[in-house]
């Protein structure tokens, strides 16, 4: 069971859902959260989180008794564990791995190999073949040893694709070929048997040229018996862009070839002012994911990309767009958030 903690304006939301929900759902003088539904269907509802935020009690209280997974935002990266080359320090994913255990919540790690957030030391200079591999090598199962037991999947290798279904051209690829994601999860698999494997990546919710190639490389890889056991789809999704209307189907897709999937970083964001308008939008869109999700047996569970619109990436990273996330920048539970308690219902 998790840690109940609710702060102040953790339990101001919790009144405002608990006027919403049956009384027959409630647990005692709590309304069950998304975590306890989903758990009805044998899936998790979790959270990314990164380490800034943790200092801020009421969301980390609301954050510890809403979800049952988390996913490190960024102290897991390789930029954050291995600063300078050889040498490894997990501060950052540590905290967050500790704070989850606390809670009773599993962890998913991310991510082990990605073109973004690499050192200088690693992008500042040319590489052979078997210097990069070695290295390579070196940090997967580092880092993979380091918290073997504490993380229930990893995703090994993020957005290896570009859109039109090729490789995208990163250090690794270029200097290693396209067998470096092969034996990325092998050398995962070697550092930690238990834990569950996956390649990630964002515009891959509809059956498409990129995820066309990734049920491809996933058909190659599991012939060839390379422990992959997952596919994440990061479901980074946006309004103005249309809702991915094959999902479940690319879901199934997956699932036949034997992999778990999971919707690993989701946020639905919106060109700014938020309207009722775009609210009830993104509201639907968060119900048929959910509901697609549920529809699939294989696919295991969903991320929201941090819960709340105080720490979302969006407005950073796309200037005039945000409202993002199920719970608004106040901690209050926004359209989607209902919307997502009737999905699981």
């Amino acid at each position: 069971m998790r840690n109940n903690r609710l702060g102040v304006i953790g339990a101001l939301a919790a009144v405002l859902v608990a006027a919403t929900v049956p009384a027959a759902e409630a647990h005692g003088d709590r309304p069950p959260t998304l975590a306890d539904l989903a758990e009805r269907h044998g899936r998790y509802f979790g959270s990314a989180t990164d380490n800034p935020e943790l200092v801020d009690r009421p969301y980390t209280a609301f954050l510890g008794s809403e979800f049952d997974q988390i996913t490190p935002g960024n102290g897991m990266k390789w930029y954050a564990t291995e600063p300078h080359k050889g040498v490894f320090d997990f501060t950052q994913g540590d905290e967050i791995v500790a704070l989850a255990r606390a809670d009773h919540q599993k962890v998913r790690g991310h991510t082990l190999v990605w073109h973004s957030q690499l050192p200088e030391w690693l992008t500042g200079r040319e590489w052979t073949a078997t210097e990069l591999r070695a290295v390579l090598k070196k940090h997967i199962q580092t880092e993979v040893r380091h918290y073997r037991g504490k993380i229930y999947a990893w995703d090994v290798v993020n957005e290896a694709f570009n859109e039109d279904g090729t490789y995208r051209e990163t250090v690794f690829y270029k200097t290693l070929g396209p067998g470096y994601i092969a034996d990325a999860l092998r050398w995962a698999h070697q550092a930690d048997p238990k834990a569950k494997l996956y390649l990630n990546d964002y515009n891959v919710e509809a059956t498409g040229p990129k995820s066309d190639a990734y049920y491809e490389l996933a058909k190659q890889l599991k012939a060839q018996g390379v422990p992959l056991h997952g596919f994440g789809l990061q479901t980074h999704l946006a309004l103005q862009y249309g809702y991915p209307d094959t999902l479940e189907n690319n879901l199934r897709r997956f699932a036949r070839l034997g992999l778990d999937t999971a919707l690993t970083e989701v946020d639905v964001r919106m060109q700014l002012p938020a309207t009722e308008e775009k609210l009830a939008q993104q509201a639907d869109w968060y119900r048929d994911m959910t509901e697609a999700c549920l529809a699939v047996r294989r696919c295991v569970g969903i991320t929201v990309w941090d819960y709340t619109d105080k720490y979302s990436w969006i407005p950073a990273f796309f200037p005039g767009e945000g409202a993002a996330l199920p719970w608004d920048e106040e901690l209050r539970p926004k359209p989607a958030y209902f919307a997502l308690r009737r999905a699981l219902r």
